[in-house]
């Protein structure tokens, strides 16, 4: 396979992805999904070439400021993110600016962030955010936070913990509220994808690291309409087995340790993941997955032990590519119109 990013640039799920292939791996037990490549609806003014991105990288509006400051948000989980160029997106312009069409919160991956400003790896949501602009959303109804420190250098320490997940959630919880919304739509990409839907799930979770048992809140089930996951490491991730639980990405208890296969069952997949996998269909009323076969990060055909870790147990539909541009990072920043499909009309293209 070829290599399209350089992991030092790219805010892998984990360093040392690429390791060589893990024989329980390659047992595949069903027929690849055949890959499907749709035409890309043109975003207006694509057609001269000269297209200026709608996606600020100016943050929040004033006004979502001071509400997340105002309501206790601010400074205790920093969904602002001062610190960073495209830290964050989202809010409305005044008081009178008015919310209609169902908020959509996007989820970032491992050393990515909200709005891309050109770093390999580091995309964001611009390409997303730019075309359901152009397909009559607004900024008050498209938000986005960085989650993590946004470098590609810090990606191997990055796992769910009880910061990242709690950013997560009160980023929805925050988003929610602020809108006045009965439901919301959530697209998460990579890491996102796993912490995203431990924020919906809810419940109790434990961070040595952080002070151990914590109580995340609720189910959020009931508040999201469509969850789309791109490209996560449901299952974990192979490349953690060949390297071992021995970086907080690849943790037997937060990280994407995969666990083991005995021939018959897999055992030990980190506590996390397995929290995640103990129900199903709780992401949302419609759970979406996007992913490609020939995602350079994930590697192995996008397979555990056999199965596609990108799939959703209980997901609702799929959207399955091979090739070129259709890899790690492609699978987001070139599917903009069929993530609009899924969340505006529960279709896939």
């Amino acid at each position: 396979m070829q290599l399209r990013h350089t992991l030092t640039l790219t805010g892998a799920l984990v360093l040392g992805s690429l390791v060589p292939g893990c024989g329980p791996a390659e047992d595949v037990s069903e027929e690849l999904p055949q890959a499907e490549v749709p035409q890309q609806q043109t975003a207006p003014g694509e057609e001269t070439g000269t297209v200026e991105s709608a996606a600020s990288t100016s943050g929040f509006t004033s006004h979502f400021r001071t509400w997340l400051t105002n309501n206790g948000y601010e400074p205790t989980y920093n969904l602002i993110r001062a610190d960073l160029v495209g830290g964050s997106y989202g809010g409305k312009a005044s008081s009178t600016d008015t919310v209609v069409n169902q908020p959509v919160i996007f989820i970032h991956g491992n050393s990515d962030k909200a709005i891309g400003t050109g770093t390999a790896g580091q995309s964001g949501w611009t390409a997303s955010v730019d075309f359901f602009i152009s397909r009559g959303y607004k900024t008050s109804e498209l938000y986005a936070t960085t989650w993590g420190p946004a470098s590609a250098s810090m990606s191997a320490y990055q796992y769910h913990s009880k910061t990242n997940v709690m950013k997560v959630r009160k980023f929805i919880e925050a988003v929610k509220a602020y809108t006045g919304a009965t439901k919301v739509d959530i697209i998460a990409h990579s890491m996102g994808v796993t912490l995203a839907r431990k924020a919906v799930l809810g419940g109790y979770a434990t961070d040595a690291a952080e002070g151990g048992q914590y109580y995340v809140g609720p189910s959020l089930t009931a508040s999201v309409d469509t969850f789309v996951g791109i490209a996560g490491a449901n299952l974990g991730l192979t490349s953690c087995y060949q390297t071992g639980p021995g970086t907080p990405t690849c943790g037997s208890t937060n990280g994407l340790y995969p666990g083991y296969f005995n021939g018959v069952s897999v055992s030990g997949r980190s506590a996390y993941l397995n929290n995640l996998l103990s129900t199903s269909g709780y992401e949302g009323a419609f759970r979406y997955t996007i992913w490609s076969t020939d995602d350079e990060i994930i590697g192995y055909n996008s397979m555990v032990y056999g199965s596609y870790t990108p799939r959703i147990p209980g997901q609702t539909g799929e959207k399955v590519y091979s090739g070129y541009p259709y890899g790690h990072f492609g699978v987001k920043d070139q599917t903009a119109a069929v993530q609009h499909s899924m969340v505006k009309s529960h279709i896939i293209p």
